[in-house]
């Protein structure tokens, strides 16, 4: 069961002028390529799973943002880790 919903919105140092956009699609796809279920929001993606592989998906977002050129990464989490289990639709369904 997943113990955790993590918040991240991304922010890497690109050059001056750079489009930021191709950054933000490579985070997402590695969120995608990680296998857990996400949402991308206009300002956040959510993603849902276990705290510690959800932290491992962040590593490699950071990593990937680097190695794509970027000279740092912000990134703005936010973490609900609830042991007993947790969705996003626990949060959101009434919602819908």
């Amino acid at each position: 069961m997943n113990n955790s919903l993590v918040s991240i919105q991304i922010i890497p140092k690109t050059k001056p002028g750079e489009d930021v956009i191709p950054y933000v699609d490579e985070a997402i796809k590695i969120i995608d390529e990680s296998g857990v279920k996400y949402e991308v929001h206009p300002l956040e993606t959510t993603m849902e799973g276990e705290l510690s592989h959800l932290f491992e998906v962040i590593s490699k977002m950071n990593e990937r943002m680097v190695e794509m050129g970027s000279r740092n990464v912000i990134s703005q989490v936010k973490i609900l880790y609830q042991p007993s289990g947790i969705a996003m639709t626990d949060l959101t369904e009434k919602y819908r």
